[in-house]
């Protein structure tokens, strides 16, 4: 499954591979770094709440 994520709503230019059955995940530009470990991050607490996968989400802080 693949997510677009960004530090804002019109900055959804990156992306985000995630495998469903290990739950790892990866960045398709290949940069981990501090973006990318947030919406993973996020992703996986979203599906530890609703055991189903995020379509989309938000995260502020």
């Amino acid at each position: 499954m693949e997510y677009i994520f960004g530090f804002d709503a019109e900055d959804g230019s990156r992306g985000l591979v995630m495998d469903i059955g290990s739950r790892r995940s990866r960045p398709a530009d290949g940069r981990v770094d501090y973006a990318f470990l947030k919406a993973s991050r996020k992703i996986n607490a979203m599906y530890d709440e609703t055991s189903t996968w995020p379509d989309r989400g938000m995260s502020v802080s």
